[in-house]
């Protein structure tokens, strides 16, 4: 990143993708607030940015579907590292199920999590933002936002509204200097995934070697997005040169799903 690297916090930064993204702010010289609702993983994270010279701060317990955790955790971070000049929404859950049996507590759950949890976190971090300068807004979202998929309505819902909330917050700030973005990875090689292949397998038999490479196809390149190709993507948006790009939703997949 051109000029000073500054604070990051990112939620779900336990594994996966926002693991990857946190690692990668970190290895930029950013000093980043690892939240999630569990200690262990955060506590990983910190340990190999420590470990590689960088500053993290581990926030636990930070539940993106409740507004008082979420105050208290963002809080904390403003009082560990200072105002917050990159915010990254990675926090969800990626469930599936057939539209009939997605009873009310499926849907809200995931609704909660991947569509709420961003606007309660974006809101109560953006007065922060705004101090910061420069501000910078990343919301993880998923080729399940700009497309559909059977048997993930839920999730497929809360992915469009991720995208809808991050190009209309983008406008409403665009006389500023804060960019709302979204990143739209494809089927990428993470813990989520394998809940994916544990379903296939049940469902159908298959071995998990066989169901990954059946998720790989949909992808032309024929293989699964790293979640370093994620990060990679988030750390472009965060960088001063890309001051220009906001309400977009970059879609990392290989060529699935072409947003136009």
């Amino acid at each position: 990143m051109s000029g000073k690297a500054r604070h990051a916090l990112v939620t779900g930064a336990g594994s996966g993708i926002g693991r990857a993204i946190a690692l990668s702010l970190a290895g930029r010289g950013h000093a980043v607030s690892l939240a999630g609702r569990r200690a262990a993983p955060l506590e990983a994270v910190r340990a190999e940015i420590e470990a590689a010279g960088g500053k993290a701060i581990v926030l636990a317990g930070f539940d993106v579907t409740d507004a008082a955790s979420v105050e208290t955790g963002v809080a904390k971070a403003i009082d560990r590292f200072g105002d917050i000049a990159v915010l990254v929404n990675s926090a969800g859950e990626a469930p599936s199920a057939p539209f009939e049996k997605t009873d009310p507590a499926f849907w809200n759950r995931v609704i909660g999590i991947n569509l709420t949890g961003t606007y309660l976190v974006t809101q109560a971090a953006l007065a922060s933002v705004r101090r910061a300068g420069r501000g910078r807004i990343v919301n993880v979202a998923s080729t399940a936002g700009l497309t559909g998929y059977a048997y993930v309505s839920a999730y497929c819902a809360s992915k469009h509204g991720v995208v809808g909330l991050t190009r209309a917050l983008a406008l409403e700030l665009a006389r500023t200097d804060i960019t709302v973005n979204a990143v739209c990875p494809g089927f990428t090689d993470t813990p989520l995934l394998d809940g994916a292949v544990e379903t296939i397998t049940a469902k159908t038999g298959r071995g998990a070697d066989e169901a990954r490479a059946a998720l790989a196809k949909a992808n032309p390149q024929g293989r699964l997005v790293s979640p370093k190709e994620v990060a990679d993507t988030v750390l472009w948006l965060a960088s001063e040169g890309a001051g220009a790009i906001t309400g977009q939703a970059i879609v990392v997949a290989g060529g699935e799903v072409m947003a136009g």
